[in-house]
């Protein structure tokens, strides 16, 4: 069965992107360039993303100027970006931009995925969407050693403790490395 995991790196005091949006703090921190791939989700035919997490990329990137390096990191993988603007979009890239609450596309997604899992990439806010719909299976944080003044905070939202359960912590290089499974609402 497919899971819809949330799975990102954060600053030592919970922050997705600095307040730029960028994520080049987490590409500073050695060891960052090679990830481990065992902290990758495994068996993802679905991403997610905000739209800040996705234009970071494609500037950084420069997936406009090279279509085929999306081609390269997102092999047979369809994204979805939730927007409210339009966005460019790499060539032969497999990419939906939707403007709405995450619940009316649930299905969709859910649909798109198959028996394959859903890799929630960012951001904050998206990731609170999920909670809100009781959606998401897990939650995988890999802590960096630095701290962010300020910036995208990675739950803008209340979670209690009983809806978590500590399923993994360890090293992972310089990062530490916690997953939770989300316990469903009953």
């Amino acid at each position: 069965m497919s899971e819809i995991i949330f799975d990102a790196a954060v600053s030592l005091n919970g922050y997705l992107a600095d307040e730029n949006h960028s994520l080049q703090w987490l590409f500073d921190v050695p060891g960052s360039q090679e990830p481990d791939p065992e902290l990758l989700p495994e068996n993802v035919g679905v991403h997610v993303e905000g739209a800040n997490t996705y234009m970071w990329m494609i500037e950084n990137e420069q997936l406009m100027e090279n279509p085929q390096k999306w081609h390269e990191y997102y092999p047979g993988v369809k994204t979805y970006v939730f927007t409210s603007r339009e966005l460019p979009i790499p060539e032969g890239a497999d990419v939906q931009l939707l403007n709405g609450p995450l619940a009316q596309f649930l299905p969709a997604i859910r649909d798109s995925a198959g028996e394959k899992n859903v890799w929630v990439l960012g951001g904050g806010e998206l990731l609170g969407q999920f909670l809100d719909a009781d959606a998401l299976d897990v939650l995988a944080l890999t802590i960096a050693p630095a701290a962010l003044s300020s910036g995208a905070p990675v739950l803008p939202r209340t979670i209690s403790s009983e809806s978590l359960e500590l399923v993994e912590a360890r090293q992972a290089g310089p990062f530490a490395r916690l997953v939770y499974r989300v316990n469903k609402s009953r």
